[in-house]
């Protein structure tokens, strides 16, 4: 009985091994694909590069860059005429703004380095003085001027490129009170640290900073900030 038994159940066990093989040698009607579902979702760097330029040329559903930038700089400029409209006859008001990808465009220069950052590369860029000025913030500066705003600008820029980023600044119509560059002895300092350091100079001179405007957070934060700040859209790199 017992050995009975056992021949059922191997026959039964050859009958599905070859049913199986026989399955399994059939062609696949339907193609089948392996996907690792999480690591899909990570955005493809050809993709973003892509879109990228899109949302500059404003050829994308993701939005339009030069439109963004302009809205953000009319919100500045409305700011800025109701705050000098009730300033005190003692205030001193001033408006800080950053320059790379605030006031001054480094777009080209990002287009043919492919959006990857080459110190050389952008330094010898700084030095050409051809950045163009982004019209909202250029707006907001003669707008201040007109105000009787006293403008500062707050860079990142190492003060080696002083006399390239004057002439830039120059050349695109912007005028200023003061222009601070960043000293080699902060280089080991957080953004936010640097930044919020030189605000608190203008501070000391007697200026109440009314506006901020930049296109990174580390613009924008650190005591004192500005009674309004203003962040510009950059997707293009970060400096935390």
């Amino acid at each position: 009985m017992k050995k009975h038994c056992a021949i059922v159940i191997l026959a039964v066990t050859l009958s599905s091994f070859q049913l199986h093989a026989q399955t399994s040698a059939q062609p696949v009607t339907n193609p089948v694909f392996s996907v690792d579902t999480q690591a899909e979702q990570i955005p493809n760097l050809d993709n973003l590069i892509t879109e990228l330029k899109q949302y500059h040329d404003c050829t994308c559903k993701c939005g339009c860059y030069a439109h963004d930038l302009d809205t953000q700089a009319d919100r500045a400029i409305a700011f800025l005429r109701r705050r000098a409209a009730h300033r005190s006859a003692q205030e001193k008001l001033a408006a800080v703004f950053d320059i790379d990808e605030t006031s001054l465009s480094n777009y080209q220069e990002m287009l043919r380095a492919g959006f990857a950052f080459d110190a050389k590369a952008f330094d010898a860029w700084v030095n050409e003085a051809a950045a163009p000025a982004i019209p909202g913030t250029l707006r907001m500066d003669k707008e201040a001027q007109r105000l009787g705003v006293a403008v500062f600008f707050i860079t990142g820029r190492a003060d080696s490129e002083r006399t390239a980023t004057e002439r830039n600044l120059r050349a695109q119509g912007f005028t200023w009170q003061q222009l601070t560059l960043r000293p080699q002895s902060t280089r080991g300092e957080s953004v936010i640290a640097y930044k919020s350091g030189a605000r608190a100079q203008i501070a000391a001179q007697g200026y109440k900073i009314i506006l901020n405007v930049g296109d990174q957070w580390s613009d924008l934060k650190g005591r004192p900030e500005a009674e309004f700040s203003v962040k510009y859209p950059n997707p293009y790199y970060l400096i935390p």
